[in-house]
C-alpha cells in the first residue's frame, strides 16, 4: 500500500518542482520494498490474491508514471512509451478470452521480471542523464541501453504469454469435447480411478488456478498456487 501511495508522490516530484534526487529516492523506496515484500512472504508463506494483484499493477504503475515524467520533461521520445503501453493494452484485452475459458491472469513467467528490472533500472538514469558532465553521459548511455533491452523483453514476454494462453485455449476446448467411452484423458486434465487422481499439468499451468467452467460439465485443469507473491500476474 505504500509503494502505490508513493506513486502519485514520485509523478508530482518529476513534473512540478522536478526534484529529480527525491523522486529517485520515492523510486528507490518502490523497489527495495518491493524485494523485501516479496521475501517476507515467502519466509513467512504468507500471500493472498489481493496481494498477487497489487503487487505487479504496482509496478506497471511506477513504470507508467516515470515513462510519463521522461516523455512530458522531453528526456524520451513519445514512441518509446507508446510501445511500452502498446503490449500493456493488448496483454489487458486478452484477459476476457481466458476468462471465458476458465482462466485468470497468467502466471509471471522470468523475461517479464527481467523485463520490468530493465526498464525500472533505466529511469533513474535517464533522470540522471539531464545532467552534465562524465556522470551524465554515463548515465544516458546505460539508461538508453537499460531501456531498449527492457523494451524488447518486454514484448518477449509478452508474446510467451500469448503462446501460452493459446495453448491453454486449446486445452479447454479439447477438453469440452464430449470424450467416448475408453477415451484417453488428456494431458493436464485429471483422470480418478478407484479413488486416487492424477492431474499432469502442463509447466505453462503451473502457477495458476484454473476452475472448470460449471456450465459445460468440464473444464480446464487447476494446479497449485504458486508461493511467490505476485506470481499470479503478468508485469
Amino acid at each position: 500500500m505504500l509503494r502505490l501511495a508513493g506513486v502519485p508522490v514520485f509523478l508530482w516530484l518529476v513534473l512540478v518542482p522536478q526534484a529529480d534526487w527525491w523522486a529517485l529516492g520515492v523510486l528507490a523506496f518502490a523497489g527495495v520494498s518491493d524485494w523485501l515484500d516479496g521475501k517476507i512472504a515467502r519466509a513467512w508463506n504468507q500471500a493472498s490474491r489481493l496481494g498477487a494483484l497489487l503487487d505487479p499493477t504496482a509496478d506497471r504503475l511506477y513504470i507508467f508514471a516515470a515513462l510519463l515524467g521522461l516523455v512530458v520533461r522531453d528526456i524520451v521520445p513519445w514512441w518509446l512509451m507508446a510501445v511500452l503501453v502498446l503490449r500493456d493494452v493488448l496483454m489487458l484485452l486478452a484477459l476476457p478470452v481466458l476468462r471465458y475459458y476458465g482462466y485468470g491472469t497468467l502466471p509471471v513467467n522470468f523475461a517479464g521480471k527481467a523485463a520490468t528490472l530493465c526498464l525500472l533500472y533505466s529511469f533513474p538514469l535517464l533522470f540522471i542523464a539531464g545532467y552534465a558532465g562524465m556522470v551524465g553521459d554515463v548515465a544516458r548511455i546505460m539508461g538508453w541501453a537499460f531501456a531498449i533491452w527492457g523494451t524488447a523483453i518486454y514484448w518477449w514476454a509478452g508474446l510467451l504469454y500469448a503462446e501460452q494462453g493459446r495453448r491453454l485455449i486449446a486445452q479447454a476446448r479439447r477438453a469440452d469435447r464430449p470424450s467416448g467411452t475408453g477415451e484417453k484423458p488428456l494431458p493436464g486434465v485429471a483422470a480418478t480411478t478407484g479413488g486416487d487422481s492424477r492431474e499432469e499439468a502442463e509447466p505453462a499451468q503451473s502457477d495458476q488456478t484454473a476452475p472448470g467452467r460449471g456450465s459445460r460439465g468440464s473444464g480446464p485443469p487447476s494446479s497449485g498456487t504458486s508461493d511467490r507473491k505476485g506470481a499470479t500476474s503478468p508485469p
